[in-house]
């Protein structure tokens, strides 16, 4: 660890900290405007943040988490609503940086870094994937080779470590690829029996990238975790869609068929916010399809900033046995 770094960490326990969620909150702002662009195929630069009227949004009404409830959820320009997905993806994002930083900054403020780029992607991955039952290649191929690279640069992502840093580089990436690999290819075996089974698509190949991307910044392991915490989530999910099915049925109208009828979302008064996240939500809530990618999202983030430690001490512990 840098003198400097430890000797200001030293002397400001709160600065570092502060300032990783910060950035998060930051980060998440512009999180949102990739969420909403890149499925729809636009530049994520230009143009700049505007409102639904097509004014531009002014710099003190785009500060992240505080301008919405400062201006209520409306847009000061013309009134129009906007959703409270965009605080919520910046608080989140706050949140989880500053998790990633206590849990890696002293031992690795590099790991750390990489744990902050690998939650962005996931949280891309997750709303793109609620909003659109897609997740794009740039958070699955794209996000997996830059996983690769970065277990290169910083062997700590792996746990990695030698006193010469090539041999350390090497094992890092050689974790990564067996990551990539493993987790890919174990989704992709779990998704052919299922569709043998079941006699139908079961689950999307955007998933076996995805589980590829995760085991890249989390080793086999990793992604062998966000497996089966993700069935855990994605089963617990399916239980209330159907209970909450059972309670408040969806409404038939008389004048059109539900699959035809097309509900009308909340009006969302930024230009990069997505028409279809209302519409999208509750599909979810009331039907049986149900993205996976999100169930996947959450059993990484929880492999990555908690259990690791306990996977590691028990291959350790297994291995002391052998």
């Amino acid at each position: 660890m840098p003198s400097q770094y430890a000797e200001i960490s030293a002397a400001f326990t709160w600065f570092f900290p502060s300032m990783a969620a910060v950035f998060g909150a930051l980060i998440g702002s512009f999180l949102n405007v990739v969420i909403f662009r890149v499925p729809a195929g636009k530049s994520i630069v230009r143009p700049g943040s505007h409102c639904a009227c097509g004014k531009p949004i002014a710099w003190f009404d785009n500060i992240p988490i505080l301008s919405w409830f400062i201006l209520r959820g409306r847009a000061r320009c013309c009134g129009r609503p906007y959703s409270f997905r965009y605080p919520f993806v910046e608080l989140l994002t706050a949140a989880l940086f500053l998790a990633c930083w206590l849990r890696f900054a002293p031992e690795s403020p590099g790991k750390a870094i990489c744990g902050m780029v690998f939650i962005s992607i996931l949280i891309c991955a997750t709303f793109i994937d609620l909003d659109h039952m897609i997740i794009p290649d740039v958070f699955t191929i794209w996000a997996g080779v830059l996983g690769v690279i970065l277990s290169l640069f910083v062997p700590m992502l792996h746990g990695q470590s030698h006193e010469y840093a090539v041999i350390a580089s090497v094992r890092s990436a050689t974790d990564s690829l067996l990551g990539l690999f493993v987790g890919s290819g174990l989704v992709l075996w779990i998704a052919l029996l299922a569709e043998e089974i079941l006699k139908k698509e079961a689950m999307g190949f955007g998933d076996v990238k995805f589980v590829g991307m995760i085991g890249a910044f989390c080793g086999w392991q990793g992604a062998v975790c966000s497996i089966f915490g993700g069935a855990i989530v994605g089963t617990i999910w399916f239980i209330y869609a159907l209970i909450w099915q059972k309670i408040f049925p969806p409404k038939k109208s008389a004048e059109q068929p539900v699959a035809e009828k097309k509900p009308t979302a909340p009006a969302e008064t930024p230009e990069d916010g997505s028409p279809h996240a209302e519409q999208e939500s509750v599909s979810l809530g009331f039907g049986v399809q149900v993205p996976f990618g999100p169930m996947l999202a959450i059993g990484a983030v929880i492999y990555f900033l908690v259990a690791d430690r306990w996977i590691a001490a028990y291959f350790a512990e297994l291995n002391s046995l052998l």
